[in-house]
């Protein structure tokens, strides 16, 4: 029998969904339903001196949708409007009423060493497990000199990572942001500096869109905007490539996020180097009940492949990155074609005139494929609407 069971550090999770530091964890009476339900742990979101002020703006979500369903979602919201000791009272009531879920307290202060240190000593006399440094928020805190204008500067993490390890007394992550250069040379900076561990991805900065009838960005605020965070399916292949730039980087634990909607995403950052995932968009899109077929769903596959926990897929996918130099490149694929699911539109054979190849062609009402003008790119299988061609 599989479990969900797994360790990161010395902490022990029921299952490797934790909510993120986000509006599904602003309430103290939301966490404790989320627990309820079956999530393995949450992170707090973030809580700062009570002297930091937090005035938020209306609307402050946009999104963008496609038949209904949506891909990406952009927000502009600050971080928690409770106070240090409305957090201090909560903590105390989730860990007694909900012992064996993880609670990881998401942190921001001013650049100040003194900040810093008085609100890592006030949580350490809380029953949290573990600290998330938040160097990444990528709007409304830049401005104020945090958030993402930490999380840019190497100098400026390390210093604040080494200011929270002299008087920390629980792990602490690091949450990156992806927006910028080099996320390798931020984690290291911090991971030098005595970081417990990473969490990656926070949103990456967007611009939603513009209202074409009042030209006026999204989300439009009495007619103006600013740039957001970007979060949702959409960023999921961003997440897992900043995840594996970071395990490159160490050994270290890794928090991942970005992007995660089901079971298969939280398998696949397990599987390119993170130790856990964390959720957020999704939760917000459809509630905290996501939570028992995403536990499901993993447990199965788990079975289905022979894996007793998901620490045996962790970094199986990670090993088999390279470079493009070292790429195996002996062999070609070729589309092979379905006839019967192929529908003769036509449209694979334009496209591949379009971009270059001209190595489709339609004969005898079937699409036939010249093996020595086609250089096996895949865009024939990737533009095709019924699946009718795979690359073999």
């Amino acid at each position: 029998m599989a479990t969900l069971k797994t360790k990161v550090l010395n902490i022990e999770f029921e299952n490797p969904f934790l909510l993120s530091s986000a509006p599904p964890t602003a309430r103290i009476d939301s966490i404790d339903k989320a627990f309820e339900l079956g999530w393995g742990g949450a992170v707090l979101k973030t809580i700062t001196p009570d002297n930091l002020e937090m005035i938020e703006a209306s609307p402050r979500y946009a999104a963008w949708k496609l038949n209904g369903k949506v891909y990406g979602f952009e927000n502009i919201e600050l971080l928690s409007h409770l106070t240090v000791q409305e957090w201090l009272d909560g903590i105390a009531y989730l860990k007694a009423k909900h012992p064996k879920k993880v609670i990881i307290a998401s942190i921001m202060a001013p650049v100040i060493k003194e900040e810093w240190q008085k609100l890592v000593k006030t949580l350490n006399n809380t029953s949290i497990d573990a600290f998330e440094l938040n160097f990444s928020c990528p709007h409304g805190m830049p401005e104020k000199g945090i958030g993402m204008a930490i999380g840019t500067d190497p100098e400026i993490s390390a210093n604040i990572t080494k200011w929270v390890k002299q008087v920390a007394q629980k792990p602490v992550f690091v949450k990156l942001s992806p927006n910028v250069s080099n996320i390798s040379k931020i984690a290291q900076a911090v991971i030098d500096a005595n970081a417990d561990g990473l969490s990656a991805i926070n949103t990456v900065q967007s611009i939603m869109g513009v209202d074409l009838d009042t030209l006026e960005p999204q989300p439009n605020v009495n007619g103006t905007s600013t740039f957001g965070g970007y979060s949702g399916i959409a960023i999921k292949p961003i997440g897992l490539r900043c995840v594996a730039q970071i395990r490159q980087t160490t050994d270290k634990p890794i928090l991942g996020m970005g992007g995660v909607s089901n079971w298969h995403d939280a398998a696949e950052y397990i599987a390119i180097g993170a130790d856990v995932v964390q959720v957020c968009t999704e939760v917000m899109i459809n509630g905290y009940e996501i939570i028992k077929p995403m536990c499901d769903g993993l447990l199965n596959y788990l079975e289905s492949k022979g894996f007793n926990s998901p620490n045996d897929i962790k970094n199986k996918a990670f090993v088999k990155l390279t470079s493009h130099e070292k790429l195996k490149k002996m062999h070609t694929c070729h589309p092979d074609i379905n006839d019967e699911k192929c529908l003769k539109c036509g449209k694979c054979v334009s496209i591949c005139a379009e971009q270059e190849h001209s190595a489709l062609h339609l004969e005898d009402r079937s699409v036939k494929v010249d093996m020595e003008k086609c250089v096996g790119c895949s865009l024939c299988s990737i533009v095709c609407t019924r699946g009718a061609i795979k690359m073999k």
